[in-house]
C-alpha cells in the first residue's frame, strides 16, 4: 500500500512541474512552433486555394503559351487565354510584331489572336518534366 501511494505521490509531483507558464525549452532556448508553409497565417482557406501552377517551377510564358493552343483555334477563349497571360495594351498605330509580347498592343481582336498564335506555334515544344 505504501509503494502505490509513493508512486502517486511522485506521479503527482511530476505533472504539477509540467504545468508551469514557461515554455517549453530544448536545452537552453524555448521550443518555437512552426506554421505550415503556403497558408496566411495557418488559415484553412489560404490551404484550400488551387494553385495556378503545378507545385514546383512556376511556368515560363512560352509555356503557358503553348497550352493555350490547346484550346480550338479561332475562338475567344482562345484570346482570353492568351490575355490572361499577358493582358493587352492598345497602341494606336502598333508596328509588326518583332516578338508575343508586342501582340497585346493590337486593338483588334483578330489580329491579336493571330499574333499569338504565330508566336506560340513558333516556340519549340519543351521537354514535359
Amino acid at each position: 500500500m505504501r509503494m502505490i501511494l509513493a508512486v502517486a505521490a511522485v506521479l503527482y509531483s511530476a505533472s504539477a512541474f509540467a504545468q508551469t507558464d514557461k515554455p517549453p525549452m530544448v536545452g537552453d532556448k524555448p521550443l518555437v512552433q512552426v506554421k505550415p508553409k503556403g497558408t496566411k497565417a495557418g488559415t484553412k482557406e489560404a490551404a484550400a486555394k488551387p494553385a495556378a501552377a503545378p507545385k514546383g517551377k512556376p511556368q515560363s510564358i512560352a509555356a503557358r503559351l503553348q497550352a493555350c493552343l490547346d484550346t480550338d483555334d479561332g475562338t475567344k477563349d482562345r484570346l482570353n487565354c492568351y490575355d490572361a497571360i499577358i493582358p493587352p495594351t492598345p497602341k494606336p498605330k502598333p508596328a509588326k510584331a518583332k516578338g508575343y509580347a508586342d501582340c497585346r498592343f493590337f486593338k483588334e481582336e483578330d489580329e491579336r489572336l493571330a499574333c499569338f498564335n504565330g508566336f506560340a506555334e513558333s516556340i519549340p515544344k519543351l521537354p514535359k518534366t
